[in-house]
């Protein structure tokens, strides 16, 4: 394996390292923004609603961008201004401030989170072999340490500016210099009769299985990020400071999940990788909704993290094996379904609670992750890429290190 492909993980990692920070420092800490800003509770959704709006607005215009800049300059740039958005949020002191920092937050996410995972899908091809878990892992460890941070700022009650500013004036030029390293892919050779999939565009029918699969893991997601807590509390009636255990389990279990993951899938491939995860999930959701006490409410979180945190490192895998000419654009629109299970989860979950029960309400993301088994065989490698059941041998097919561009 060569030092060009060496350095280029690294760097990318650690990318998805700081965008797990950045975002878990900003919707960790949203009472808090509610407070400096004096953001109503009636007006609260619609600024949680923008971000992911646009963030889909921003992978969609970042499709049309990569035919003409190479996704590691987009990265290179784009990591940037979401940590100075962040900081944005934390020093404004008026609404108008705030409406423009989301904006931007909200754009630039939509164009990073879609440029990293075509940067990871490249470099797997590269590699040969499943490495895109582990990316997802490192993204999950800088949530938690996030996280931890907003624990701190909300304990000590900081301002947020005084949460934000170390954290960015350390990642943001660590970001830039390890942005030099970044490597792109060259779009996989097509070979005769691979047919509509193996072209140099992406068939939108039959990427569909993978966007619902990415909707239906956001759904499951959201879930447990939005409502974990307030479940545990008014439901199964823990006390507040129990109610905040679920979410950080679930966020452990989830690196956990996806820093073993690789092996997992190299081993037996990723259907079955993909359909244990859905299993184990859904089983989840299911401990969660007959749950008799906290603790056994708690099982339920851990095994949705030990479910869930396959499901979406996987989808973008499959997007590249299944348009290996054209693995940017498929990774791009598939992005955007991220953003609508955020958007569809909360709100579903919430008025299913309200009109039947809560309990009730667990068994519909439980339901539609089980429908991933459905679509399981979309994850399937072909017999000519890598992932199979034999992985070929490493190969560079990989563009110049952003660094040449």
């Amino acid at each position: 394996m060569t030092d060009v492909l060496r350095h280029g993980r690294a760097s990318l990692a650690f990318g998805f390292f700081a965008q797990g920070v950045a975002f878990a420092l900003l919707v960790t800490r949203i009472p808090a923004m509610q407070d400096r800003y004096g953001i109503s509770d009636a007006l609260l959704p619609v600024f949680l609603a923008a971000v992911p709006i646009l963030a889909g607005v921003g992978s969609v215009g970042t499709e049309q961008l990569v035919k003409r800049i190479r996704p590691s300059r987009l990265l290179r740039w784009s990591q940037p201004v979401v940590l100075l958005a962040l900081l944005g949020v934390g020093v404004g002191d008026r609404l108008v401030v705030l409406v423009v920092a989301l904006a931007a937050f909200g754009l630039a996410v939509g164009a990073l989170d879609a440029s990293m995972n075509m940067l990871g899908v490249s470099l797997q091809r590269a590699y040969g072999r499943s490495i895109m878990l582990g990316f997802h892992a490192v993204y999950s460890l800088g949530g938690i340490v996030g996280a931890s941070l907003a624990w701190v700022g909300a304990h000590w009650e900081l301002a947020l500016w005084v949460s934000y500013l170390p954290v960015v004036v350390v990642l943001l030029p660590a970001v830039l210099v390890g942005s030099r390293w970044y490597v792109d892919g060259e779009p996989a050779p097509v070979a005769d009769g691979q047919g509509e999939a193996g072209g140099g565009s992406v068939v939108f029918r039959l990427l569909l299985p993978l966007c619902l699969v990415m909707t239906f893991a956001y759904i499951g997601d959201s879930t447990v990020s939005n409502w974990s807590a307030k479940y545990l509390k008014d439901v199964l009636g823990s006390s507040e400071q129990l109610s905040t255990v679920p979410y950080n389990v679930y966020m452990v279990t989830t690196l956990a999940g996806r820093a073993i993951g690789d092996l997992g899938v190299r081993r037996f491939g990723a259907v079955a990788v993909v359909r244990v995860g859905a299993l184990v999930a859904a089983a989840g959701f299911a401990v969660v909704a007959v749950a008799s006490g906290a603790w056994v409410g708690m099982l339920g979180f851990t095994l949705l993290g030990l479910g869930l945190c396959v499901l979406v490192p996987q989808t973008f895998a499959a997007a590249g094996r299944l348009f290996p000419g054209a693995s940017d654009a498929a990774v791009a629109r598939l992005n955007i379904f991220n953003y609508v299970g955020f958007l569809i989860g909360s709100p579903l979950v919430g008025a299913l609670g309200d009109a039947w029960s809560y309990r009730g309400a667990m068994l519909v993301p439980m339901v539609l992750v089980l429908v991933t088994l459905v679509y399981a065989r979309s994850f399937e490698a072909r017999s000519d890429r890598y992932g199979g059941e034999h992985e070929r041998p490493h190969t560079a097919d990989v563009g110049r290190g952003s660094n040449g561009l």
